[in-house]
């Protein structure tokens, strides 16, 4: 059976890969695909495989810009809520979610072997139903995110959050007035939630565009990024999305 994985992030994709020949030794994984851009390029010369494991925003766009017309099954690797994974399963479309584990990933693979049959086009309006579910989600304007404070809830405004950060696998949120709380999702989730004015700059920081004081650029081709907040380690964005950080930080569309 052949595979290709859409993820952007490359450490993702790889535990992704390597966890997907650990539940199936058979298989083939033919391609990792980046970005929007270079699965169109990919698919203009290259037949679809049997299945497609993908993330669903990537750096230049939404995967399905690549697989709308493909018709070929996919495994969405999501950070979604509880609502939005009902909705997967109502329409057909299995999901592994962020992280992943290899039992996971054996699951919705069987899940696919079991299928005899998948008409093309029952994907495409499972497909429709899923970027609706999206648009619906990304629509809704979350002011504010909940979290625990001693036996306390608090509502932390987002426009009062400098950073979020990934540490020793906890996620926590710094205010721009310095101080600390534990929200208990992961970044992929955090990063739909909070909009347009946040940007991933690597695996362990979510920022606010309002934080950044400063860029510079190394001879790799990275950026450093100085906040307006302490942070323990430094502050990078690779190569790859150095482009789109620097429009976005220059307020436009990336």
């Amino acid at each position: 059976m052949k595979v290709i994985i859409i993820e952007d992030e490359r450490l993702t994709a790889e535990d992704l890969s390597q966890t997907i020949l650990q539940a199936d030794t058979d298989i083939e994984i033919v391609a990792i695909l980046k970005s929007v851009n270079e699965g169109r390029r990919y698919f203009k010369n290259n037949p679809p495989p049997d299945i497609i494991f993908s993330d669903i925003e990537l750096g230049d766009g939404l995967s399905f810009e690549i697989l709308d017309n493909l018709n070929t099954p996919v495994i969405f690797c999501t950070a979604y809520d509880e609502y939005a994974l009902n909705a997967f399963k109502a329409n057909g479309i299995d999901y592994i979610l962020k992280p992943f584990s290899l039992a996971t990933v054996a699951a919705a693979l069987q899940k696919f072997k079991n299928l005899t049959q998948v008409r093309r086009d029952e994907i495409s309006r499972q497909y429709e139903s899923i970027k609706n579910l999206f648009s619906d989600t990304k629509t809704a304007q979350v002011t504010a995110l909940l979290v625990n404070f001693k036996d306390k809830i608090l509502p932390i405004k987002i426009e009062d959050i400098a950073l979020f950060c990934l540490e020793n696998d906890v996620v926590y949120l710094m205010t721009f007035e310095h101080i600390s709380y534990f929200p208990n999702k992961s970044l992929d989730e955090l990063e739909r939630i909070v909009g347009d004015h946040f940007f991933r700059t690597n695996r362990q920081y979510l920022v606010n565009r309002k934080a950044v004081l400063n860029v510079s650029s190394h001879l790799s081709r990275k950026l450093s990024v100085s906040v307006s907040i302490p942070v323990k380690e430094s502050l990078t964005v690779s190569k790859e999305k150095s482009s789109m950080f620097l429009k976005w930080l220059a307020g436009g569309p990336f």
